[in-house]
């Protein structure tokens, strides 16, 4: 989406985040929650009932309406209220047919008996090879049905004023080694400046971070979740950003996309931000003066390990309840994959497509003009190709998450360090799934 606060939620889900982003293995327990629909067309016309957060959908689905008499979507924004309104309406059997849902939001919904399977429509399975795989695996919780079509994601990447570091003659950084190094050169110059910002109030951020060093939280085995939050490659990330806090080598008091972030960029008082693919519109669009300062460049890397993370994005999901599932799969199909729909996803609410021909749409093969005309987003489809296909969201995401942001406020306030934080979380994971009945225990 084109405005960052809607992406940032969405993010928690950017979905954000998107990042997300549904588990990429599944429970036998959960895949029968949801009972594969029938798909045999109606007689007649039909109406199907849309529910999303993106800014001029309605003007998509308008096309969509005027090319299909038959098949007519009316559509409805609930960005005020996602998942409130979807559950609300899960639970007064008043669904609509298709959703907008966060990928990371998708298992515990799951849990919920939220969704139809799809995959008894031919034109569903088919779609898998439409997609960037690793979405496919998160929407179709591994293969196990078709629950959702992917429709954006947030692969990562590294904002930086180029302008900053030529003026103090530092390279910019490839490994998070050289990322560090740069922040103490940086700070040492200008004690006005830093590096970037840490926003401890941002689980979806710091979980990109976790997803790019393969800090796989979750996974399935055994009939029963393993949950691995706090694992050596999580505690490496949690530690790396302890360390340019204790150092005072990055800023705490920053929320991402708020009036203090700008101001602070707009200050020249912050060099880089490790940020989403949907988040290329927010500099344009907020700090225009600063056009032709800015690159978009790969993410650091953890050595030799060449992953990036994602952070937000979303799917299309198959509801419960839903009456025309043929017709579900038809519009679904179109508005997740066909080049003409993408445009304008991509043009009126800024979706960053996880369809394979999105990647190929004319407005992200040319120059961007505030980016000194680079092809940024050949960095995002670069990255997007390195997004581990493995990592998977718990059914208990939100409550995680939730978890762990009270955490690392306290540290970022100096009690307690981000470690302490992702102990907090792993044990909120295991009460939350426990308390759910959801079999769990910790470690793989």
């Amino acid at each position: 989406m084109s405005s960052t606060v809607t992406r940032t939620r969405l993010a928690a889900v950017a979905a954000a985040a998107s990042i997300v982003v549904v588990a990429g293995c599944s429970s036998p327990g959960t895949t029968d929650k949801a009972a594969k629909g029938s798909c045999e067309p109606a007689k007649g016309k039909v109406v199907l009932q849309y529910w999303n957060t993106v800014p001029g959908m309605d003007k998509v689905v308008a096309l969509w309406n005027k090319k299909n008499p038959d098949i007519q979507v009316q559509t409805k924004n609930i960005s005020t209220d996602q998942y409130g309104l979807i559950g609300n309406a899960l639970k007064a059997g008043k669904a609509p047919d298709l959703a907008q849902v966060g990928y990371d939001e998708l298992p515990s919904l799951r849990t919920q008996n939220a969704f139809v399977d799809a995959s008894g429509c031919k034109e569903a399975t088919e779609a898998k090879s439409k997609f960037v795989p690793w979405t496919w695996s998160q929407a179709s919780f591994g293969d196990t049905g078709v629950f959702a079509m992917p429709q954006d994601t947030g692969p990562m990447a590294l904002f930086v004023r180029s302008d900053i570091f030529k003026q103090h003659g530092i390279a910019i950084p490839k490994t998070w080694d050289e990322y560090q190094a740069a922040a103490q050169k940086l700070h040492k110059a200008d004690p006005n400046l830093d590096i970037t910002f840490f926003d401890p109030n941002n689980a979806e951020w710091f979980n990109g971070l976790l997803w790019q060093n393969k800090a796989d939280m979750y996974s399935y085995s055994g009939d029963k979740w393993h949950v691995t939050v706090d694992s050596a490659q999580s505690k490496q990330v949690a530690e790396y950003w302890q360390k340019m806090i204790s150092d005072k080598l990055v800023r705490t008091d920053l929320a991402n996309g708020s009036t203090q972030m700008y101001a602070a960029f707009e200050k020249n008082q912050i060099a880089s931000y490790v940020g989403a693919a949907w988040g290329y519109s927010m500099f344009r669009d907020n700090l225009p003066k600063q056009a032709g300062k800015w690159s978009i460049v790969p993410m650091p890397t953890w050595g030799s390990n060449g992953s990036s993370g994602d952070w937000g994005g979303s799917t299309v999901a198959f509801m419960k309840g839903g009456k025309h599932l043929y017709e579900s799969v038809k519009f679904n199909t179109w508005l997740t994959s066909d080049p003409e729909a993408l445009a304008m996803e991509n043009k009126l609410g800024g979706l960053y497509p996880a369809a394979n021909d999105g990647l190929k749409l004319p407005a992200l093969s040319e120059g961007v003009p505030y980016y000194n005309n680079e092809k940024i987003f050949d960095v995002f489809a670069d990255s997007s190709k390195k997004i581990d296909t493995n990592f998977a969201w718990g059914p208990t995401q939100k409550t995680v998450n939730l978890s762990l942001q009270d955490a690392m406020a306290k540290a970022a306030a100096g009690s307690g360090t981000l470690s302490d934080a992702l102990a907090a979380a792993q044990a909120s994971a295991l009460k939350s799934m426990k308390d759910q009945a959801i079999p769990a225990t910790a470690g793989k």
